[in-house]
């Protein structure tokens, strides 16, 4: 299949020609799929960790015009697996990043910049002008809001996803098979599944993910091979293993099924589970702030500081005095705590140490807070010394 139009491609030039010698001499590629890819319009959602790859290599085989859709700036932890950002880029958007070392593999390449959040108001504008939309994200709302805006334009959705070891990709097509509501049609419990940022992933495993997406698009461009609708592959880089899944188009889909029930973009915030969260009164869990928890230090009414991190975390940095409890290991070992202590729970940024004071309280603790922020925010606040990870 091929989702470019029959529209009269553009020439190469001599230069051009010789840039990509090594595809025309492919049977399969030839001019004809080269210029194919010089017209084709590919959106990237994410210039992180899977957009970094999926972009070096579409601009490196001549697709010519790349959009980008990211709002977020180069952190130093970007570092490790976003290979399209280097040390000096850290502190600089991600998109002009992204597009000046686009420019320099390949200055054929357009690069059309959308720095902003993607959100129901603008999903079907940005994507309306592009032919394929590849998924780089790392949240469950903007994969559903991707989804469902590729099924009201009937665009391929070329979908990539990494945790720990372990990636995903596919190609959700529903003009010719399932969509990603198909398999997953209900989003997980909010916090059930952890991000990057909290459970940590293989720095080379977005390059491997991110190509195989690249790769996919460039196959969905020049019409050649067999792409991976209404399969999912699996990757264990830790086994180096390959497994793949057959999807079906499920008929009752919300979306895409015979009876669809969503016709326009709707709050993907709200369907998954999250807005209602933030909305949530903050004395849902009590809290104490950093530079509130250094005074009870300062003053000599230090409480009990239980961290419930992973030890390979522990190791990495601590906040003196605190006792290592991990979240997992907490039920079994509460009863090392007792609950006539004030006592201040943390984790790296909050979640963890707040799912610990809900158990907690739930125990009977009464006295007890949890740290805002986590050890991160210590480090910014109280001690530039922690390091940050």
């Amino acid at each position: 299949m091929s989702v470019m139009t029959a529209n009269p491609a553009s020439t190469l030039d001599k230069n051009e020609i010789l840039r990509y010698s090594r595809h025309l001499i492919m049977p399969e590629v030839g001019m004809e799929g080269q210029l194919r890819l010089k017209k084709a319009r590919v959106l990237c959602i994410g210039a992180g960790g899977l957009g970094a790859p999926l972009a070096l290599y579409l601009a490196a085989a001549g697709v010519g015009t790349l959009g980008f859709v990211d709002f977020d700036v180069v952190d130093f932890t970007n570092l490790q697996r976003q290979v399209i950002h280097g040390t000096r880029d850290v502190g600089r958007s991600k998109i002009e990043s992204a597009r000046e070392t686009i420019e320099a593999i390949n200055p054929n390449v357009e690069v059309i910049p959308f720095e902003t959040r993607l959100s129901s108001e603008n999903a079907l504008d940005i994507f309306r002008e592009f032919d394929i939309v590849a998924d780089g994200t790392d949240n469950f709302p903007t994969r559903y809001l991707v989804n469902d805006a590729c099924v009201l334009l009937g665009k391929p959705n070329v979908y990539g996803s990494i945790f720990r070891f372990e990636g995903q990709a596919s190609v959700f097509y529903a003009e010719e098979g399932p969509c990603y509501r198909c398999l997953y049609p209900e989003p997980p419990p909010p916090g059930l599944v952890p991000s990057c940022a909290e459970g940590g992933v293989l720095g080379v495993l977005p390059g491997i993910v991110g190509s195989l997406q690249a790769l996919e698009t460039i196959k969905l461009i020049l019409g050649k091979g067999k792409p991976l609708i209404g399969r999912l592959l699996l990757f264990d880089a830790l086994e180096m293993k390959f497994r793949e899944l057959k999807l079906r188009k499920n008929p009752a889909c919300p979306i895409c099924g015979d009876h669809p029930t969503i016709t326009a973009l709707i709050d993907y915030e709200e369907f998954c589970g999250i807005r209602g969260e933030e909305h949530e009164p903050a004395t849902r869990v009590p809290e104490i702030t950093p530079i509130e928890l250094k005074r009870l230090m300062d003053s000599g009414q230090s409480p009990v500081l239980v961290d419930v991190r992973e030890p390979h975390e522990f190791q990495i940095c601590r906040i003196p005095g605190s006792i290592l409890i991990p979240l997992g290991e907490l039920p079994a070992r509460a009863n090392e705590l007792n609950s006539a202590d004030d006592i201040v729970v943390h984790c790296r940024m909050g979640p963890r140490s707040a799912q610990a004071v809900n158990f907690l309280v739930q125990a009977g603790f009464r006295k007890i807070k949890n740290l805002k922020g986590g050890i991160l925010a210590w480090s910014d606040q109280v001690d530039p010394s922690v390091p940050k990870y």
